[in-house]
């Protein structure tokens, strides 16, 4: 039996040498094949091993058959992060990639403490006698939009609708019972232009906007303020500053239902608002003027917010001049406020 298996090993070199054009057949020794298969085997590389066996064999590096190497997975392009105008109002594609019904508009912020050092304190107490207003106050801004139409007729213009809430609060008035010195909402509607126009090699135009802007304080006589607008922003950036420019004109109303008919020689026809980022600093400023040389008003707001907490940003704000609120709109304010602001989601 054993003498069976040793002739049939012996086949089996023969055989091997045959196909390999080599071997016992030429006068090689099988017992160095049979060393050299051993050595192969020893080989814990997948490739290097079947080049090893095929060496034996006798195919050579023209015969191989080409190993198709596994496809590498290929990295995907890093988008460059939305800018602030583009995450504001949507401009390009990856900044519509994640979007929420209802965003943002202007900054969501709380100051819980402000203190006015030119409080303006006569009309409000006029009209509520007996009541003594402070200096100190908490400021809050509620500011959200919403798209109503993307592409419209299938161009790069875009329906919005925003909503900004802004109000002053006797929160540490508590002899005259808290009250709310002043609430204005503005509602508005925007068709907003996404553009993307270099301005003289200096900026990128990025969108331009017209709409109907409505502002009051939902007060009635002596105490009402309000105000009709038609509305045309422009929105530029380089790098990481950014520049809107906001201009209006005011629809005129009857005399006997305008109750602040000269509000434009106060507020002007328009504002300008910059930003930009330093180090983890996010820096603003606002700057309005009625450009009348004989009897010149505007105003003033410097803001800075830093980060906080997840979803809150501390928030430093300065204003000083005419317009922070309808009830203030020709008293001059000078006030400085700290609290938080609610970061864009």
């Amino acid at each position: 039996m054993w003498f069976n298996i040793g002739k049939l090993l012996l086949m089996g070199i023969l055989i091997t040498c045959v196909f390999a054009d080599q071997g016992c057949l030429a006068g090689e020794d099988t017992t160095s094949i049979s060393d050299k298969c051993y050595e192969c085997s020893r080989i814990n590389d997948n490739a290097e091993r079947l080049q090893c066996y095929d060496k034996i064999m006798g195919r050579t590096s023209e015969e191989l058959p080409v190993a198709e190497s596994d496809p590498q997975p290929v990295e995907e392009a890093q988008d460059t992060e939305p800018s602030l105008l583009s995450r504001k109002w949507q401009l390009d594609d990856a900044s519509r990639r994640q979007r929420f019904a209802i965003m943002p508009y202007r900054q969501n912020y709380i100051l819980p403490v402000t203190y006015n050092f030119h409080q303006e304190k006569q009309t409000y107490e006029s009209a509520n006698p007996g009541t003594k207003i402070q200096d100190e106050e908490i400021k809050y801004q509620l500011s959200l939009k919403i798209k109503l139409w993307e592409d419209i007729l299938g161009k790069n213009m875009d329906l919005w609708f925003g909503y900004t809430q802004i109000s002053l609060w006797q929160f540490y008035n508590t002899e005259f019972s808290s009250p709310f010195r002043e609430t204005n909402y503005e509602p508005e509607i925007l068709l907003n232009y996404r553009t993307d126009m270099d301005v003289l090699g200096l900026m990128k135009n990025r969108f331009i906007q017209v709409g109907f802007n409505h502002q009051s304080n939902g007060r009635g006589d002596p105490l009402s303020r309000s105000w009709n607008r038609v509305v045309a922003n422009f929105g530029f950036e380089r790098d990481n500053f950014n520049l809107v420019l906001k201009t209006w004109a005011r629809i005129p109303e009857s005399n006997d239902k305008d109750d602040n008919r000269d509000i434009t020689s106060y507020l002007g026809y328009g504002e300008l608002w910059m930003g930009t980022v330093w180090r983890d600093y996010h820096l603003g400023l606002m700057l309005r003027d009625n450009l009348r040389f004989n009897d010149n008003r505007g105003a003033m707001q410097f803001e800075v917010s830093f980060p906080l907490i997840e979803h809150l940003n501390g928030y430093v704000q300065y204003f000083t001049g005419y317009g922070e609120s309808l009830i203030d709109y020709n008293h001059y304010a000078n006030r400085v406020g700290l609290g938080v602001m609610l970061k864009d989601w």
